[in-house]
């Protein structure tokens, strides 16, 4: 199937159910974690590539978080793709970022978000998308590849939605703080104030 056929055949796909479980600790093999495995906060970010909201938290308040409670040992975070319109932009953006391997994928991931309205806004946003991870050393060979993997679209798309019923997240971006849900683009302020009150 051609990755532009591929990609609108994806808004269809993202309501077919998929059997993908998540293990006993509600974790998945396509979960990429950020933090020392002990650490006593826990963050599940669920965000999507094409959400502006998401793009500028990434942007202004994740720096903070990871400099100030990551990169200390005092949290970890989870980053779940929640796939948002247009729906096979975001699950494809959300894949390539996997495809990078789990050594460059939050560098991808990032560059994403960066560049978000740049390749989301251009006049063919897949060509975007594909120039803008040239940056990180994928080809679009490698795009066009990644974005066959059936799989890995069932990973993401079965992690959305055991985020929606196990959490009740239907927008992005939403946080899962220590098994607490907080909606919405927080300034770092405000979630440090989570984060402290998840702390104690």
């Amino acid at each position: 199937m051609k990755v532009l056929a591929w990609l609108c055949a994806a808004v269809v796909a993202l309501s077919a159910p998929v059997a993908w479980a998540a293990g006993k600790d509600d974790s998945f093999p396509i979960d990429q974690v950020q933090g020392k495995a002990d650490a006593p906060v826990t963050i599940i970010e669920y965000a999507s590539t094409t959400c502006g909201h998401c793009a500028n938290f990434h942007k202004t308040t994740l720096p903070e978080i990871k400099k100030n409670w990551v990169d200390t040992g005092k949290a970890k975070l989870i980053y779940r793709d929640f796939p948002t319109g247009p729906a096979g932009l975001s699950i494809g953006a959300s894949m390539i970022a996997h495809c990078a391997g789990p050594e460059r994928y939050f560098g991808v991931l990032a560059l994403i978000m960066e560049q978000q309205d740049k390749w989301l806004g251009s006049k063919d946003p897949l060509d975007g998308l594909k120039k803008t991870v040239r940056l990180a050393g994928l080809s679009s060979t490698d795009v066009d590849a990644c974005l066959q993997r059936q799989d890995l679209f069932d990973g993401i798309q079965a992690r959305a939605e055991h985020g929606n019923k196990q959490f009740g997240i239907d927008s992005t971006p939403s946080f899962v703080i220590n098994g607490k849900v907080a909606v919405g683009a927080k300034s770092y302020e405000d979630m440090n104030k989570l984060l402290m009150d998840a702390a104690k």
